[in-house]
């Protein structure tokens, strides 16, 4: 079972809530969740590794990584504006590790929540 803690928020903006779900399925491995969320040309930029292009591909990275455990994701931050949104804190693996991470979002639309582009900071804190 994983740990999660969440920063609370006002609570009236749905994307903040969906940011929050997205965040929370990515730690779980809900790769179902995850490839629903976004747009069949995504892009995942992973700042320094990797850019992923197209959902094939995304689901493909997401589906390994759910082979690392995630014990704990704290969401310290979740922000969102429009056709835009944020998410950092710190995840906390089965083996000890600890990633502070921010990811940041670009929607399809402002009244939508199908991600178009993801950019994600990580940096190991060990």
């Amino acid at each position: 079972m994983i740990k999660i803690i969440s920063s609370p928020n006002c609570g009236n903006s749905p994307k903040m809530e969906f940011l929050k779900e997205f965040n929370i399925s990515f730690a779980k491995g809900d790769i179902e969740i995850l490839a629903e969320s976004v747009i069949d040309d995504i892009i995942w930029d992973i700042i320094g590794n990797k850019t992923i292009s197209g959902k094939k591909d995304y689901v493909t990275e997401i589906t390994k990584m759910k082979n690392k455990k995630i014990t704990e994701l704290t969401l310290t931050q979740i922000l969102s504006h429009g056709k835009e949104g944020a998410v950092n804190g710190v995840i906390k693996m089965e083996d000890g590790k600890r990633i502070a991470f921010s990811n940041f979002y670009l929607f399809q639309g402002a009244k939508g929540h199908k991600i178009k582009y993801i950019t994600s900071y990580l940096i190991n804190t060990n």
